[in-house]
C-alpha cells in the first residue's frame, strides 16, 4: 500500500528564456534534419520539417492562449481576496466594530475556502481533461536523429503547455488569489476565530462564540486565555455540550475520532459506519492534499536571489519539491492540532478497528477482509494473524479463502512490479503458517503454565484482599474462595431498599432507550431492550428540573461509595479512577422469549479479547487494556433469569453464580482471571449500576470529571473557582494582524 509519488504534475510558471536557433531569449525553435543512420529508415526531410512546423505552430498558439488566460478567467473569480478581508476584520476589531469583525472575518474564511476549492477543481479537471499521452516506448535513442529527439521534446512540452493553459484559463490571474506566507500562517493558526469569538460574544451570539473559541483552542491547545474563555462559557446558562464544535475539523479525522470513540464505548454497529466513512473521506482528502501540492516553487526565503538553474534543472527541482509534498500527505492526514505527533500507522489503524468491530457484530466476512488488508501493511503482525486464523475458523476455510484484502485504491496492481507482488504473497503465506504454529504452541504452553501458577496466584491475591468495607450496614457475602476464583467479592447492604426504589424511578424518568448505544435498543440480544443514563446526564437533567435533583445526586454518591469500598476491600495501593459508569435497565420482550437460548450478555473479559476455543485472552490493542476493576450494584431482583456468573477461560465451565437483589454488589478484577456473563432475562426488568475503574488517571472518564464539577457547582458552590468580580466575559487579549472506556453492561 504505497502512495504513488510519481503521479505528480508540473506547475507551469514563467520560465527562464532559452537559447535556441532563433537567438538568445527567442521564442523560436530551431530544427535541423535528422542524421541518416545506417540500416534505419527515416522519413523524408520535407515531411519531417512539415510535421515539425505544424507542431510548432500548435505550441505557439497554446502559449498565446495561456498568455491571454492571464487576464481572462473562465471562472469569473469575483470574491474579494482573503488578505484584504482579513485586514478589514482586524481594522474593525481595533475600532470596536464587532459587526464589522464578524462580516469581514466570516467572508475571509469563505474566500479562502473558495480559493482552495477553485484550485482543487481546476487542477483535478485539467489533469482529467489533459492526461499525459506520451508513449514510453517512443523515446528516441542516442542513435536516432536529433530531429526526432526535438519532436519528442515538443510532444512532452506540448502536453505541459496545454495543461498550463487549462490551469491559467480556469484559475484566472494569479494576483487575484495569491496569499502571502505570513497570512497563510495566520489562517493555519486559526487566527480569524480568535477575533470572531470575541465579536460574537459582544453581539450576544453565544452559540457561535463558543464554537469559534473551541475551534481556535483545538488548533492552539496551549493558549491559556482561550482555555479560560472556554471554562467561563461552560458555566454559562444556555450553553450546550454540542456548542463546543470544531468548525475546521477535517471530515476524515472527524469520522475517525468519532468511530474510535463509539468503538471504545462498545457500539460496534455505529463505529463501523463512521470508520468506513473515515476511509472514504481519507481517500478524498489524500487526493486533495496531492493536488494542492502542485503549487508554485518554494524558494525557501531569499534563495530566489541566488537561484540559477537551467530549464531541466528547474523542472527537476520543482518536481522533486512536489513529490516531497505529496509524500508528506500521509503525515499531514494523520495529524490533528490537539496532538503533538501524528497518529501512528493512521491508515492501517482504520482496518485494525474495523476488523474487530465487524467481529463484534458477527460479520466474519468483513472482519477477514479488513484483517487481510491490515496485513498488507504489516504481514508479520502476530496478533492480527491470530485474529485472522480465528475468523477463518469461525467462517470456514473454504469461504474464507475466497475473501481477499480490499482493493488498493492508491496503487494500481499494474504498477506494482511482479517480483514485489510475488514476494508479498509469499510473505503473507509464510506469516499465516508461522502464526498458526505459534498459536498452537502457545496454547500448550499456556495450559501448562496456567495449571502451575493459578494456585500460587490465587494465594497471593487472597492474602491482599479482605480490607475494611468502610460503611456501616455493608456485609461480606462471598469472597474469592467461596466464588472459586481470585479477586472476586459479593457484598450486601450497599444501599437501602428506599435508595434502590429511588434509583429505579430515576431510571424510568431519565433513561432513554438505547442510551450508550447510539439508540441501539437491543445491543446484546434481540430479546431484551436496554434503557440507561450516565451520571453526568442525570445531573444535567436534574439541573434542568426534568428529574429530581436529589435522585441524580444520590446516583452520583452511590457510585463514589462503591469506588471507595472496592479500593479498600482489595487493598489497592493506587487510587481507582472511574473509567465508565452507567445506570441501566434491561427489559425482557415478552413475544421474543419462546425457545430462547441466547444470553443477556455472552461471556467476555473486560480488558482483553477472549478466544474461548484457544483458551487465551489477548491483552493488546485493539482490546481496552485500561480497565482494571469492575463492579455491578443491583437495584432489584423481581425478575426471571438475569443471573450473573463467572466461568473458566473456555466460557463454558461455570465457577460461580450471583443472583441479583437490591443493594447487592459484585466486584472483581477485569482481567483473564474473571471471564463472566449474564443469563437471559426472560421476564420483567433487571436494573443495575455498572461501573468500570482504572488505575491509570490518563483514562479517567471525561463525563465523571464534568459530573464532579457540576456537583461542586450545584451542592458545594463555595468550592468553585469563580471569575473575578467585574470581569464576567471571555478574556479579550490584544490581537495583531500578524478521545471513554469500553462498556459491558452486566
Amino acid at each position: 500500500m504505497r502512495h504513488r509519488a510519481w503521479e505528480a504534475g508540473l506547475h507551469s510558471g514563467k520560465g527562464r528564456g532559452g537559447e535556441g536557433r532563433g537567438g538568445r531569449g527567442s521564442s523560436g525553435v530551431g530544427l535541423r534534419p535528422p542524421w541518416r543512420v545506417a540500416g534505419c529508415p527515416v522519413r523524408s526531410e520535407a515531411a519531417m520539417a512539415a510535421r515539425a512546423l505544424r507542431l510548432l505552430t500548435t505550441l505557439l498558439a497554446i502559449a498565446a492562449a495561456a498568455s491571454r488566460a492571464e487576464v481572462e478567467s473562465e471562472t469569473g473569480w469575483d470574491m474579494p481576496a482573503p488578505d484584504l478581508l482579513f485586514a478589514e476584520g482586524t481594522a474593525a476589531y481595533a475600532r470596536g466594530d464587532w459587526a464589522g469583525v464578524v462580516l469581514s472575518m466570516e467572508r475571509a474564511l469563505r474566500s479562502r475556502a473558495a480559493l482552495r476549492a477553485l484550485r482543487l477543481r481546476c487542477r483535478t479537471r485539467c489533469a482529467a481533461d489533459l492526461p499525459w499521452e506520451l508513449d514510453p516506448d517512443s523515446s528516441p535513442s542516442l542513435a536516432q536523429a536529433s530531429g526526432a529527439a526535438a519532436l519528442h521534446d515538443l510532444r512532452f512540452f506540448g502536453g505541459l503547455l496545454r495543461r498550463a493553459a487549462c490551469l491559467r484559463r480556469c484559475l484566472g490571474p494569479p494576483a487575484a488569489h495569491s496569499l502571502s506566507e505570513e497570512l497563510e500562517l495566520e489562517f493555519r493558526k486559526r487566527s480569524p476565530y480568535n477575533y470572531l469569538q470575541v465579536a460574537y460574544f459582544k453581539i450576544n451570539k453565544l452559540e457561535k462564540a463558543v464554537a469559534a473559541a473551541h475551534t481556535f483552542f483545538v488548533g492552539n491547545p496551549e493558549h491559556m486565555e482561550m482555555r479560560q474563555n472556554l471554562d467561563y462559557y461552560q458555566t454559562m446558562s444556555g450553553v450546550k455540550e454540542a456548542d463546543f464544535k470544531d468548525l475546521e475539523a477535517k471530515p476524515h479525522m472527524h469520522e475517525f475520532r468519532l468511530g474510535v470513540r463509539l468503538y471504545s464505548e462498545e457500539q460496534p454497529h455505529e463505529a463501523v459506519a463512521h470508520l468506513e466513512a473515515a476511509l472514504r473521506e481519507y481517500s478524498v482528502a489524500d487526493a486533495e492534499c496531492r493536488a494542492l501540492c502542485e503549487g508554485p516553487y518554494d524558494y525557501d526565503g531569499y534563495n530566489y536571489l541566488e537561484y540559477n538553474a537551467d530549464l531541466f534543472q528547474a523542472i527537476a527541482d520543482h518536481y522533486i519539491q512536489v513529490l516531497s509534498c505529496k509524500q508528506n500527505c500521509v503525515t499531514e492526514l494523520a495529524s490533528h492540532p490537539s496532538r503533538e505527533k501524528p497518529f501512528e500507522d493512521f491508515l492501517p489503524s482504520h482496518y485494525n478497528y474495523l476488523q474487530f468491530a465487524y467481529y463484534n457484530i458477527g460479520n466474519y466476512t468483513q472482519a477477514i477482509e479488513c484483517a487481510k488488508t491490515y496485513l498488507l501493511f504489516f504481514p508479520n503482525d502476530e496478533v492480527m494473524n491470530q485474529n485472522l486464523a480465528y475468523y477463518t475458523a469461525m467462517l470456514g476455510e473454504e469461504p474464507a479463502r475466497s475473501i481477499g484484502p480490499r482493493e488498493d485504491s492508491w496503487t494500481p496492481e499494474e504498477v506494482i512490479p511482479k517480483r514485489l507482488q510475488e514476494k508479498q504473497k509469499s510473505e503473507r503465506e509464510t506469516a499465516v503458517r508461522i502464526s498458526q504454529e505459534i498459536g498452537n504452541l502457545m496454547k500448550e504452553i499456556e495450559t501448562l503454565v496456567e495449571e502451575k501458577t493459578k494456585e500460587s496466584l490465587d494465594v497471593s491475591r487472597l492474602t491482599r484482599e479482605g480490607g475494611p468495607l468502610l460503611y456501616e450496614g455493608i456485609s461480606l457475602t462471598m469472597n474469592s474462595k467461596v466464588l472459586n476464583g481470585s479477586q472476586r467479592v459479593v457484598m450486601d447492604g450497599v444501599i437501602s431498599d428506599d435508595e434502590c426504589r429511588e434509583l429505579q424511578r430515576l431510571t424510568n424518568a431519565a433513561a432513554t432507550s438505547g442510551d450508550g448505544y447510539r439508540g441501539q435498543t437491543s445491543p446484546h440480544t434481540p430479546s431484551e431492550k436496554f434503557y440507561g443514563v450516565t451520571v453526568f446526564k442525570a445531573l444535567k437533567l436534574g439541573q434542568e428540573g426534568k428529574v429530581p435533583l436529589q435522585s441524580a445526586h444520590l446516583y452520583y454518591n452511590v457510585t463514589e461509595k462503591v469506588r471507595r469500598v472496592m479500593e479498600s476491600y482489595f487493598r489497592l495501593d493506587t487510587p481507582l479512577y472511574f473509567s465508565y459508569s452507567h445506570l441501566v435497565c434491561r427489559t425482557a420482550i415478552e413475544e421474543a422469549q419462546a425457545e430462547r437460548k441466547d444470553s443477556s450478555h455472552p461471556v467476555h473479559v473486560d480488558n482483553c479479547i477472549l478466544n474461548a476455543e484457544a483458551l487465551v485472552c489477548i491483552k493488546e490493542p485493539p482490546a481496552y487494556t485500561f480497565r482494571d476493576y469492575s463492579a455491578i450494584l443491583y437495584l432489584n431482583g423481581d425478575f426471571d433469569g438475569g443471573t450473573f456468573y463467572f466461568t473458566e477461560l473456555d466460557a463454558k465451565t461455570v465457577t460461580a453464580e450471583v443472583q441479583p437483589q437490591c443493594g447487592r454488589a459484585v466486584g472483581f478484577s477485569s482481567g483473564t482471571e474473571n471471564p463472566h456473563g449474564v443469563r437471559a432475562v426472560t421476564r420483567g426488568q433487571r436494573c443495575a449500576i455498572a461501573l468500570w475503574f482504572t488505575l491509570d488517571a490518563r483514562h479517567s472518564e471525561r463525563d465523571r470529571v464534568q459530573a464532579d464539577d457540576l456537583v461542586k457547582m450545584l451542592f458545594n458552590p463555595e468550592e468553585m473557582v469563580l471569575p473575578q468580580e467585574g470581569a464576567p466575559q471571555p478574556v479579550e487579549e490584544s490581537l495583531s494582524g500578524g478521545e471513554a472506556g469500553r462498556r459491558d453492561e452486566l
